[in-house]
Formats: structure tokens, C-alpha cells, sequence
């Protein structure tokens, strides 16, 4: 199963100095990894997404007046830039991409934005709109403004975390074309103070499951009036403290059933099981990634009827891993590989 892995410079190094993006197979039944091999040279490619029918690529470079790059992909899975366009904004950190539009999220000034793309996948040469965020919450080192963390599609909307502000911002998926949208956008759901919402996943039944950095815990979202309620809340893992430990990335299982949290700080994969009643979150499970590990992005790469096959990529100690979930919520480490420059980002070539 070939692989896409987006990367960060190494430490103590500028951006731009031999990171890129990655092409390497894994093994879906043993979790061994084939030889990596770098295929395209890019300033900080911390998060990747791929067309959903036309062979291109896309890539943020997260910089200060971030970029946004579309790769075209060919026949023996070799990709070539074919243009690059400003983020919108800085410090860039998620893309995702529909038919019609690509959206990225600003981390550093908090600014959302959309580009339309064209029947083969091409950007177009200016954003139909940008969207600006605002507010701010009571971790005052992290929250002293908005901070787009993560894009999510859903139906003819995308759903916007803003890691500052304690919300989730909803706007359409291809708005009408605007040099620049100076709406704070409609917010769809609020969480408690501090939260710091970083990633998201939508549970079949339409509810949603929140990672919150900020206060270590995951929230369920339930639909109510015009978007979500906030209905309680959960321990991301036993023990975990705020300060100490930072959810990151989140994931559903393919029944539903499970979702899966990248944990930074105790450096382990937490599995929560999915009851259908509220619904609620049961820990049931830490698989340790190893020490100063720092599991930025994790991705399911294959299920089966014993488990699931999960890769993750540990930004502190410059590798990709291999994890096997049992259907219990146990897991094991199967594989290690070490990375030329921090991983970043997993991502399922076809």
C-alpha cells in the first residue's frame, strides 16, 4: 500500500532545507515498511491532501506567508509541482480538498481560505474568498486570537476548528467568489473555555468528536438548533494532565465503533470506544508510541476483522510507526522507520 508523508525541517534547521514530501509502501497485513523515497523537494510540507478523482496532490508549506502547492501525480506514482499560491495567510497547517474547491487553515493568523480548482485539479490563480476568524480564550500563551486549525468537509459545508478561539465555524464548501470575506463566518458550536479545539471527527450519526490540546479531554458535539451542542466531555487518557498532555490528530475506526487520538506529551495512541446511547466515550486503551515520540498525525490504512492497521507519524523522534488495534482497543507496535526530517503527515496514495 503506497504512502504519501508530509515532513517539517529537521530540528534546528530553516525551512526549506531537505524536507519534502514521501513516497513509501506498507505492508497492510505485516505493518512493514518498504524503502522511503523522497519525490518532491518542498519548504515545509506539514500536511497533504489528495483530489478526490484528478491525480494531483496538494501541500501546504508551513511558513509565514504560507504557500499552497498542487503536485501532479503520474503513472508510477512520481509527482511534479505544477503551482503554487499563497496560503491566504500564515503558518498554514490543513488542506482539504473537494471536486470544485481546495481549502486551507492559517494557523498563525487565523485566517480560513478557499481556492476553486478546475475540472484536472488546478488552482486557480486567486482565492474565491478569505475568511478572517476572530475571538480569542483564557490560555493567553495560545489563545490570544483565532487559530484555523483543521478543515473538514461535510455534506456542502466544511467545518472549521479554531484552536483560539473555543469554536467550530461553519461555512460552504464553495462560496461565492470575494477578493476577501471579513466575516468571523457562522459559528456552528462553542466549547468550554480553554478547550483549544484542534482536530475533529463526525460520527456516523451526525455527532462529532473534538480533540481539545488545550485541556487534554475529548468533546462530543451533538446536532441541536442550527449546529452542534456541547454534551460532555472525557479524559483523552487516564491521567492525563493539562499542561502535559496535548491530543492531536483523531480518527474513526471504519464501523464507527472506535476513535483513535494521537496523544503528545505522554506520547502514546489512545482508543476510545463509541456508545451509541448520548453517545459516550469508554477509554479503553494506550498503545505507547515511545518516549519523546510526539505523535503529530496518524492515519487507518487498513481494517480486517481482527483489527485495524493505524501509521503514525512521531514528530520528536523522527520516525513512522506501525500500530496493529486489536478489535478490543489494544495495540502493538509492529514496525519503526526512521525519517530523514520530522513526519508530519500520513496519507493514503490511492
Amino acid at each position: 500500500m503506497p504512502l504519501w508523508i508530509g515532513t517539517y525541517p529537521a530540528a534546528g534547521s530553516a525551512p526549506g532545507t531537505g524536507e519534502g514530501v514521501w513516497r513509501v509502501t506498507v505492508d497492510p497485513v505485516s505493518g512493514t515498511f518498504g524503502a522511503p523515497a523522497l519525490a518532491a523537494e518542498l519548504t515545509s510540507p506539514s500536511f497533504l491532501a489528495r483530489h478526490p478523482h484528478a491525480p494531483v496532490l496538494y501541500a501546504v508549506a508551513e511558513t509565514p506567508g504560507g504557500a499552497l502547492t498542487a503536485l501532479r501525480v503520474h503513472d508510477g506514482g512520481t509527482i511534479e509541482p505544477s503551482s503554487t499560491l499563497s496560503s491566504g495567510g500564515d503558518d498554514p497547517c490543513h488542506v482539504a480538498a473537494s471536486v470544485r474547491a481546495v481549502w486551507v487553515t492559517n494557523y498563525g493568523d487565523g485566517v480560513a481560505s478557499v481556492v476553486a480548482v478546475s475540472d484536472d485539479g488546478t488552482p486557480e490563480a486567486e482565492h474565491r474568498a478569505l475568511y478572517a476568524g476572530g475571538g480569542s480564550g483564557p490560555v493567553t500563551d495560545r489563545q490570544e486570537g483565532p487559530h484555523a486549525h483543521q478543515v473538514t468537509v461535510v455534506d456542502d459545508h466544511v467545518l472549521v476548528t479554531d484552536l483560539g478561539a473555543d469554536v467550530v465555524r461553519r461555512y460552504p464548501l464553495d462560496p461565492p467568489a470575494s477578493d476577501a470575506a471579513t466575516s468571523d463566518g457562522e459559528v456552528a458550536a462553542r466549547l468550554p473555555a480553554g478547550t483549544g479545539p484542534r482536530h475533529l471527527v463526525v460520527l456516523p450519526g451526525g455527532a462529532l468528536v473534538v480533540a481539545g490540546e488545550l485541556d487534554a479531554r475529548l468533546h462530543v458535539l451533538v446536532p441541536g438548533g442550527d449546529g452542534w451542542e456541547h454534551a460532555g466531555s472525557a479524559p483523552v487518557s487516564p491521567g492525563a494532565a493539562v499542561g502535559e498532555a496535548f491530543p492531536g490528530h483523531v480518527t474513526l475506526s471504519e464501523d464507527g465503533r472506535r476513535v483513535h487520538v494521537g496523544v503528545r506529551g505522554p506520547d502514546v495512541l489512545a482508543v476510545h470506544e463509541v456508545s451509541d446511547d448520548g453517545p459516550h466515550l469508554k477509554h479503553v486503551g494506550d498503545v505507547p508510541l515511545g518516549e519523546g515520540a510526539w505523535p503529530r498525525h496518524h492515519e487507518v490504512v487498513a481494517g480486517s476483522p481482527d483489527g485495524e492497521l493505524v501509521v503514525v507519524a512521531l514528530q520528536g523522534s523522527a520516525e513512522l510507526v506501525t500500530v496493529h488495534l486489536d478489535d478490543d482497543g489494544t495495540g502493538t507496535v509492529l514496525d519503526r522507520a526512521a525519517w530523514a526530517t520530522p513526519p508530519a503527515c500520513v496519507l493514503v496514495a490511492s
